[in-house]
């Protein structure tokens, strides 16, 4: 007999795997994806699609995706059920803290958390019945200096001034590579056309970078500067502002200490600024100039602005410069979004800062988070408060954070740890068990983050295409039952998680349904609904004590002198390590899908001509790239992309490691960029990972 036909149906969804969350359109036959494409009519995207949406279809296909409970045997591992797989986290962390405290348990949250409501809503709920301060995340090798500043400026930490793209006639980017990145930190699909729109309606896209990158390519200006300086470039363009009397304040903010901001770094002139920087002085007048001079401007400094010694001052200077101008808080300028579910606000939590430290080191905690970089040594340290069990949560931190190699010895040596993971990969292969939450297409979908960040005011919820097969279990529901067990246990209380309709229908209600929106006009709406563009509300939401906006907050003052002392300390003395990131690529975990890794390797380092003649090598030969704290061959590639004294070498491959199962990836494994970043090499201010400007060296292999 003939089976019947399955019909093909078409579904629409955002793309949940970065922030610009793009809308796709899905075609459907039975279990399987036929085609994803770009939706048109989603009003936010306008149809783009990047090479990445097809990793959608890999993931949910893929093989090596693990699917049911997998518990460690000695050197090899069975499947387990979900029951027997609770019961035996449950008890093992348990016993634990029964016997060490709660800070003996720690937990590890990755990128891929923050773009799935279930898995974030259900971290936060582990972690408040664990009660452990052992809480790191992807946070403090990203966007931390970030958050920080907003914490310490406008009272929130996620009060993140966005730029309004497209309404700007001048758009200042520095450590930045949206075409690459898809924004970051600014959700706004379709970047490259908007882009283009800035120049096409006469304004500037002015790229400042140690490479030319993609985007770098597309826009009016790029200046190469040296990694790490972009403090000093902003100072110097501050003081030529201020001197000048091109300031021009926005008079609605409510601004405290500007002048006392001001004069912590009137010594930075640009003759100053150039030695440190390698722009020079005119260039930075003119700059600073054109930026004052324009109609509307942003000033954006994303991860490569964030991942360096002085990155919250970085941060905080951007944030100065738009506040010289009257940019801060005006269309064309940057706004912080007003999205239908706030994640600031009243009943939210802002944050706080340096209420305890890290054991071993002393570094400050942010927002609840200790900073990754001290994650190795609190595990290998002994005392009070050692950390004996981790639970890593869709993260690969063995690649993704620094100093690897550390953390594979620090893994080893934990009494327990726990990995809610989908993939084998070379951090869980050190697990005792790992859960796998369903595929993302089988649970519902809302976007609670990266709605907060975009660049228009949008909202879009998904439904699952399918439900989850009977022995796979939802992010929340492995959170659920974990945390049910572990209460039992140790006597706590602990309130199940809700399916996520009921949590997303209960946000918008105590947000007072804002613009009508319920879950019933979501669910109509499978394109997603634009709320328009971003209105100044700065003024009004501001939740520093006082309400005022500091211009000068004490921790970057004290930072000051550190400045003073390392970053004018003129011309480089050795060869200075940046990352990079590729369209096809997402961090350590987009590397097992054919079609994201087929063509041209893109792993290699990349190296000027001159600073490979002047050691007497070759593009094309593997070199040995050393740093303080290890070393790793690779091959070089030579490219005027790069300012001399500049390496550059891509985040998130090394997929070498025993015991790994990504057949993909450790096909096209690469070099770990993170076997030679420094765990001691960081921003003094918030102990974020210093990933740009790592001095090292390089010398023919063998």
């Amino acid at each position: 007999m003939n089976e019947p036909l399955k019909q093909l149906r078409t579904e629409f969804r955002a793309c949940n795997l970065c922030e610009a969350i793009c809308g796709l359109e899905f075609k459907i036959e039975g279990p399987k994806i036929i085609s994803i494409r770009g939706d048109d009519a989603d009003p936010f995207s306008r149809g783009h699609i990047c090479p990445k949406a097809v990793a959608l279809k890999d993931i949910h296909e893929d093989p090596d995706r693990i699917r049911r409970p997998m518990k460690r045997t000695g050197k090899d591992w069975q499947e387990i059920s979900w029951d027997e797989a609770f019961e035996f986290a449950a008890g093992r962390m348990a016993a634990l803290v029964q016997e060490n405290g709660n800070n003996a348990v720690a937990f590890y949250a990755g990128n891929p958390s923050v773009h799935n409501l279930g898995h974030l809503l259900g971290i936060q709920q582990l972690a408040r019945l664990l009660k452990t301060r052992s809480a790191f995340s992807a946070s403090s090798v990203d966007q931390l200096p970030q958050q920080l500043t907003s914490l310490l400026m406008f009272g929130h930490q996620f009060m993140i001034p966005i730029p309004d793209i497209d309404h700007t006639d001048y758009f200042l980017i520095l450590g930045g590579n949206p075409i690459a990145s898809n924004g970051s930190m600014m959700t706004v699909p379709d970047v490259a056309k908007r882009l283009k729109a800035i120049q096409t309606r006469g304004g500037k896209v002015v790229v400042i970078d140690p490479r030319r990158t993609e985007t770098a390519e597309i826009a009016s200006e790029h200046h190469f500067i040296r990694p790490g300086t972009d403090a000093a470039l902003l100072m110097a363009m501050l003081n030529v502002i201020r001197s000048e009397g091109l300031m021009k304040p926005n008079a609605a903010l409510p601004l405290k200490n500007l002048d006392q901001a001001l004069d912590a770094i009137a010594h930075i002139t640009p003759t100053i600024a150039a030695a440190s920087t390698g722009i020079a002085a005119d260039e930075i007048k003119r700059l600073a100039r054109d930026f004052a001079g324009s109609r509307t401007a942003i000033a954006y400094g994303r991860i490569g602005a964030c991942i360096q010694p002085f990155g919250t001052v970085a941060q905080w200077l951007v944030q100065l410069l738009n506040i010289v101008t009257g940019n801060l808080d005006r269309e064309g300028g940057t706004m912080p979004t007003n999205p239908v579910i706030p994640i600031t606000g009243p009943g939210t939590r802002p944050g706080h800062y340096a209420q305890w430290k890290s054991r071993v080191s002393g570094l400050p905690e942010s927002g609840g988070e200790i900073p990754v970089a001290a994650l190795a040594e609190e595990i290998l340290t002994p005392g009070e408060g050692q950390i004996h069990g981790l639970i890593t949560m869709c993260g690969n931190p063995v690649l993704s954070t620094p100093n690897g190699r550390q953390l594979d010895h620090a893994f080893e040596s934990l009494a327990f740890m726990l990995s809610i993971d989908i993939y084998m990969n070379e951090t869980t292969r050190h697990a005792d068990l790992i859960l796998p939450p369903t595929s993302a297409l089988n649970h519902d979908h809302y976007d609670l983050i990266f709605n907060a960040f975009a660049v228009r005011n949008v909202t879009r919820y998904n439904e699952a295409f399918w439900a989850r097969p009977g022995d796979e279990r939802y992010d929340w529901e492995i959170f659920s039952g974990i945390g049910a067990k572990l209460a039992e246990k140790l006597g706590r209380e602990f309130t199940p998680m809700p399916a996520l309709q009921h949590i997303i229908g209960g946000m918008l209600k105590k947000s007072g349904n804002r613009e009508g929106t319920t879950m019933e006009s979501l669910k109509a709406a499978p394109h997603g609904i634009d709320l328009g563009a971003l209105k100044p509300s700065l003024a009004s939401r501001i939740e520093t004590a006082d309400k005022l906006i500091d211009c000068a907050p004490a921790p970057m003052l004290a930072d000051m002198q550190r400045f003073n002392r390392e970053l004018l300390d003129s011309a480089p003395k050795s060869l200075h390590l940046i990352g990079r990131r590729h369209v096809r690529s997402n961090n350590s975990w987009m590397h097992n899908y054919h079609r994201l890794v087929k063509g041209k390797a893109r792993h290699q380092l990349l190296m000027h001509p001159d600073d490979l003649a002047s050691r007497g090598l070759i593009s094309g030969q593997v070199i040995e790239l050393s740093s303080r704290i290890g070393k790793l061959n690779v091959p070089v590639e030579a490219t005027t992309d790069v300012l001399p004294g500049v390496v550059c070498l891509p985040h998130g491959w090394g997929h070498d490691r025993e015991g790994a199962r990504m057949a993909i990836a450790s096909a096209h494994a690469g070099a770990s960029f993170n076997d030679i970043s420094d765990d001691k090499f960081l921003d003094a201010i918030s102990g974020n990972a210093a990933l740009n400007a790592i001095p090292v060296e390089v010398r023919a292999a063998g």
